[in-house]
């Protein structure tokens, strides 16, 4: 007798792996080289699909295998399967919730703590010894007291607030209907980006969510504001986040340069971060640190004497005077 085939899409633990190959004849889709072929030749025999939150079902492959039972999602997520086309043809959508809850909450601290303290960018500087060259990395910002706001109050938006809550933080959210939660509920994303420090993205993907954080929920949030995006790619309007990158940049070059009488000045990338470690909150002073890579980048030698200049009048850019000036709350370089 055949065997019922199970078809897997995208990758499974070897755990499972094994317990599939006990159960099923396992054809890995993506090892076929011919897959119209392997469907035409095998699709009767298909009972099952795993597959996850990443890869779905590809469009028009349930419609080709007539004895499929069940879609096994690996994942939270279901959005890349057509679960209506599925239920009308009898076909059981599964996947995973509460599994990853802990694990994404997590994962979403985690890239709050180290975009805030700019984890990335210090283990870099230790391991490059820039730390010999130009002292101490840079203070960073603290994460205690902070607004934190949640878009999508659901299982691990609410394991999320739970985290940030050990932060002394105060909880917003914005979700489709209030909640039964002691946290502040605000009615429409901007509101909820305005009035936080921290939006942390955590609603399902698919057309309902399309880009719902917009170039307007961006300028709400503001240029200190922080994104931490843990729900699909698709929620968040990708052109309008560059653009909002953008426009914090130029400000802080814009505001360097003003500083420094460098208005004709075109700096280049590397340039440009020496410029974001340097420019204090509220853009008129900078720190030593800053300064001196500034200087040390900069391939006109007239900016590097009208840095000079500034650095003799101001104290900072000089050996043993050091101005220990917080560096800017802005995003960009941690992103």
């Amino acid at each position: 007798m055949t065997e019922p085939i199970l078809l897997q899409i995208g990758n499974v633990t070897e755990r499972m792996k094994n317990r599939f190959d006990a159960l099923f004849d396992v054809h890995v889709w993506f090892d076929q080289q011919d897959q119209d072929a392997f469907v035409d030749t095998h699709g009767a025999l298909v009972v099952g699909i795993s597959t996850d939150g990443h890869w779905g079902v590809p469009d028009n492959l349930l419609a080709r295998l007539p004895n499929l039972k069940v879609v096994s999602s690996y994942g939270v997520g279901y959005d890349a399967i057509d679960a209506n086309d599925a239920a009308a043809r009898g076909i059981l959508v599964s996947h995973t919730p509460n599994v990853l809850n802990d694990e994404v909450a997590d994962t979403a601290i985690m890239l709050w703590l180290a975009t805030s303290r700019r984890l990335v960018q210090a283990d870099k500087w230790a391991r490059s010894g820039q730390w010999e060259r130009d002292g101490a990395f840079p203070l960073t910002r603290s994460v205690q007291n902070r607004q934190i706001g949640i878009l999508g109050m659901g299982r691990i938006g609410e394991t999320i607030a739970k985290r940030a809550s050990g932060f002394d933080a105060t909880i917003h959210y914005h979700s489709r209907t209030p909640k039964d939660v002691n946290y502040i509920y605000h009615s429409t994303v901007k509101e909820l980006a305005d009035a936080v420090d921290v939006l942390f993205v955590i609603t399902p993907g698919g057309a309902s969510t399309y880009h719902l954080v917009n170039d307007e929920v961006m300028n709400a949030l503001g240029a200190e504001g922080m994104l931490i995006n843990v729900a699909r790619g698709s929620v968040v309007d990708e052109t309008a986040l560059i653009a909002a990158l953008q426009d914090v940049f130029a400000v802080t070059i814009g505001a360097f340069h003003e500083a420094l009488g460098l208005g004709d000045l075109q700096p280049d990338a590397r340039m440009a971060q020496c410029a974001f470690a340097a420019v204090t909150g509220d853009f008129r002073r900078f720190n030593d640190f800053g300064f001196r890579c500034f200087k040390r980048h900069s391939s006109n030698p007239s900016n590097v004497g009208r840095c000079n200049a500034y650095g003799r009048s101001n104290g900072v850019g000089q050996e043993g005077n050091i101005d220990p000036i917080r560096p800017a709350n802005f995003n960009l370089m941690s992103l």
